[in-house]
């Protein structure tokens, strides 16, 4: 059988470098060029060039239905202009200028998927300024991120805004590991019920699961928007975090507020103290890698699973 599962496991491994880089649209650069440049050439280039990202950013950011409405460009233009606003989109883009090994990941990270998933498509990539608001926009093969998110976790705006553990995530590392989720969510969109846990858990594990496999070089603890020590703490709390959530019967039950809470960001002091966010996301990731080690599934075989309960019994996870 593990004869048999080597050129699978080849094949669908990420390889550093290994592929040509995948170029991402500078929507961003040209939004700017408008703001600055007010004018009816800079409303018709933008159109142009951008039609679809245009209309997604109106319906996403803007609140506008329609680029064909009168104050439509207007409705940007002063939007962006506002000074704090502005001053941030304009050091978003310096330090975004030039994205080479961006682009670089972005071409080896989607190039794992392609190999592991032939029939998938591979999406336009773009970024964009949203004003720290909607951080990622899609739409059909369209997908964008918006840059002024990615910052760095000491930037002076986002300590007036976020707290510590929503700044960790808050960092250009993110960017690529972001690209990839957002375009695999697209593809392979949640199908089990929203407010059990398990069905959750098991989702999302399966991202980080493919995160991890298709991005080697990135920290586990960078994917999970933690710090060392954080994941550190994960770690060495695993089986105890594991038997008081299994003692509490959460896994199982629907409860759409309960569930939340092991997907909210903020430190998981309902379930420990000294423990980070995400954990639902987390234990996630922890049993689909020993799912994958165990069974030697495919990555497109585990994306069609939609039975949590199976692939958690199957599993073997029992960290205690």
């Amino acid at each position: 059988m593990a004869a048999f599962l080597l050129p699978l496991c080849n094949a669908c491994r990420g390889q550093k470098n290994s592929a040509p880089p995948l170029r991402v649209a500078r929507f961003d650069k040209a939004v700017l060029h408008l703001v600055e440049n007010d004018s009816p050439q800079a409303e018709a280039a933008l159109l142009k060039n951008y039609p679809q990202m245009t209309e997604l950013l109106g319906k996403g950011v803007l609140d506008e239905p329609s680029t064909q409405r009168p104050d439509f460009f207007k409705k940007l233009v002063r939007y962006y202009s506002e000074p704090t606003l502005h001053k941030l989109y304009r050091e978003a883009v310096a330090q975004y200028d030039s994205i080479p090994a961006i682009e670089q990941g972005l071409g080896n990270g989607f190039a794992y998927l392609k190999r592991c998933f032939p029939g998938m498509a591979m999406p336009q990539l773009y970024l964009h300024v949203s004003g720290l608001g909607q951080n990622l926009l899609s739409s059909g093969n369209l997908l964008s991120l918006s840059i002024d998110k990615y910052m760095g976790k000491e930037y002076p705006l986002y300590r007036e805004y976020f707290y510590a553990y929503q700044r960790e995530a808050m960092q250009k590392e993110r960017i690529v590991p972001d690209f990839l989720a957002g375009w695999l969510m697209t593809v392979f969109p949640f199908q089990g019920k929203e407010d059990v846990l398990l069905d959750r858990m098991i989702y999302e594990g399966k991202i980080k699961y493919l995160l991890a496999q298709a991005l080697p070089d990135t920290p586990p603890e960078l994917l999970m928007g933690y710090t060392k020590e954080e994941y550190a703490a994960c770690r060495k709390q695993e089986g105890l975090l594991w038997k008081t959530l299994l003692e509490r019967k959460q896994l199982y039950k629907p409860d759409r507020l309960t569930t939340a809470r092991y997907f909210d960001p903020a430190p998981s002091t309902f379930l420990a103290e000294g423990v980070p966010g995400n954990l639902g996301v987390w234990f996630g990731w922890q049993i689909v890698k020993r799912y994958m080690e165990k069974t030697g599934s495919s990555p497109e075989a585990l994306m069609h699973d939609n039975d949590a309960q199976g692939i958690l019994a199957a599993s073997g996870y029992k960290p205690f």
